[in-house]
Parts: structure tokens; C-alpha cells; sequence
């Protein structure tokens, strides 16, 4: 491996002017050095890598093979080093314009508008805007800077960044709870009345887990209600239409205030990721980042 600690890297830039502008002179002018002090930097460049790069002529000066294969290499050299300096600026710069988030509908509305409306009174110059609805979404035609994905992402050229974690919890309301008790068993749910979520791809089946490894496969053979939002399922459990599987983020208030108790607290659906997805890029926008670092800070990321 070439020691890197014996070349005078500001060289390279010098070597591609010298390459792009066809001649010593005028690389020179455009660098506003002298046509003798290009000549010697060339001299020191081809003597620091040990092979001749240029070919010079009284009329013309071209490149040698090993300039050519040398020149396209230093332009993905220079190239990268620009988005490095550019990355570390944008640390520097306040996100400004607007940033376009996608999410979930109940996760949308719940924990990702909070979280932008803070991240807007922190930064003035960020206008926001938010999509939700829980059919996904093409990035690039809708121009979302970045979308919050809940469980397992499908195959896509984006970028994707977890975030946080969340439980589904088996909920009911306490009216519920009285009028068919409380049950014992994972298998006694399924004839109890059930509130199902139509989006999902199998609203009549779930997998339950008690976290020791030990897992049952339910299907309700009782769907008293199905609706298709989580805010329609999460209002008619409320009313005592039936339990439900709901995300922890969704209800975890109305059981800390009793509206809903959890049913076998000692079982869940498995844990599910969130994650923040955007387009593929050599690097973050800052807007983009300050979101996913305050979306890592409230999704346990």
C-alpha cells in the first residue's frame, strides 16, 4: 500500500487543473500560480508517486497510461473529499426549507406531529409538512424527505434507519372485562368479541409470545367489529365492542388512566422495529438528520 504520509495531496488538485485545462499556463491563471510553479509541483507529483504522468511537448501536453488511470482516480479522490468537507458543514448549518415526513396514520398523529411541531419551534427556519395514512408511499414521486415505517420493511433502494421498538398489547375495556370476564388463557380470546384492524394482512390471526420463548397462534373466530384505522379500533374497544391488539404507543395512556385494561399482561405480539426511511443519498440532509436523531430520543432508538 502506498504511504500516503510522502505525497503532498494538495498536488492532486493542481494535477487535475492541469488536466482539465489542457496546458501548465493555463491551470496557472486559473489557480493563480505562476506557469514555472505548476512545472514544479507536476515535477515533485510525478517524482512522489514514481511514475511519470505527463507527456509534454513544445506544441501540446497530454497524458501518460498511467496518467490517465491516475487522473480518473484523483477525481474520485477530490470528488469524495468535497462531500466529506460538505457533511461537516452541514453539522454547522441550521436545517432550514421544508421537510416533507410521511408516517402512519395513529403513529403519525400520536408521536410524529408532536415531535415536529418541537422540532419547528427549535428551528424557525424549517417549515413542515406532514403525510400520513398507513399505504405506503413512493418517496421519490411524493418528495418525502423521509417516512417512519412500523414492522418489517419491504424491499426498496432507500435508505433505512431503526429507530425504536413497540409492543402490541391485548386491551380491553373494563365494561368488557365485566360483562365476559377476565381470561386465563391465550386460547380463551379467541371466541371473545374482537375488534379487528382490516389493513392488516390477516386480521383474523395473531401471534402471541410471553417473552420465555413460548408463542401461540390464535384465530378469532368471533370479529365483532373491524374497522380500518387503529384510532377506529382503539374508540370502539373504548365502547366495550370487543379486546383488541393494540400498539403500546396507541393506549398506553388509557391503560395508565384505566380506560382500558390489558388482558394476560404476560403475553404480546413479538416486538416490532420503527424505522426512518429515505431516499439514498452520499449523505444526510440536515433536516433529515435532526429528525431521525429526535425520533431515535422518543422511539427508544
Amino acid at each position: 500500500m502506498a504511504d500516503l504520509s510522502s505525497i503532498n495531496l494538495n498536488r492532486l488538485v493542481i494535477f487535475a487543473a492541469v488536466v482539465e485545462a489542457g496546458s501548465l499556463t493555463a491551470a496557472g491563471e486559473r489557480l493563480g500560480l505562476a506557469k514555472t510553479m505548476v512545472s514544479k509541483h507536476m515535477q515533485l507529483l510525478e517524482a512522489e508517486v514514481g511514475v511519470s504522468l505527463l507527456l509534454r511537448s513544445t506544441r501540446r501536453l497530454g497524458l501518460t497510461e498511467a496518467g490517465r488511470a491516475f487522473h480518473a482516480s484523483c477525481l474520485e479522490l477530490l470528488k469524495t473529499a468535497e462531500q466529506a468537507v460538505e457533511l461537516a458543514r452541514t453539522g454547522l448549518e441550521a436545517p432550514h426549507g421544508t421537510l416533507r415526513v410521511a408516517a402512519p396514520i395513529d403513529y403519525g398523529a400520536m408521536v410524529v406531529a408532536p415531535l415536529l411541531a418541537q422540532l419547528r419551534q427549535r428551528w424557525p427556519s424549517l417549515n413542515i409538512e406532514l403525510v400520513c395514512g398507513d399505504d405506503l408511499i413512493d418517496l421519490i414521486a411524493e418528495g418525502i424527505d423521509v417516512a417512519v415505517r412500523l414492522g418489517k420493511l419491504a424491499d426498496s433502494g432507500h435508505q433505512a434507519v431503526r429507530v425504536g421498538g413497540y409492543a402490541r398489547w391485548l386491551v380491553a375495556s373494563p365494561a368488557f372485562v365485566a360483562a365476559h370476564g377476565m381470561p386465563n388463557e391465550p386460547e380463551a380470546l379467541a371466541a371473545l368479541p374482537y375488534v379487528a384492524l382490516t389493513v392488516l394482512p390477516h386480521p383474523e390471526r395473531c401471534t402471541l409470545d410471553n417473552g420465555a420463548g413460548r408463542q401461540r397462534e390464535l384465530r378469532m373466530s368471533n370479529i365483532a367489529f373491524a374497522t380500518n384505522t387503529a384510532y377506529g379500533c382503539r374508540a370502539a374497544t373504548l365502547a366495550g365492542a370487543g379486546w383488541m391488539l393494540a400498539t403500546d404507543f396507541s393506549v398506553a395512556e388509557d391503560v395508565a388512566a384505566g380506560r382500558l385494561l390489558r388482558l394476560l399482561p404476560g403475553w404480546s405480539a413479538p416486538h416490532s422495529d420503527i424505522h426512518a426511511l429515505f431516499p439514498a443519498s452520499p449523505h444526510r440532509q440536515q433536516k433529515v438528520r435532526v429528525f431521525i436523531d429526535a425520533l431515535k430520543a422518543v422511539a427508544g432508538g
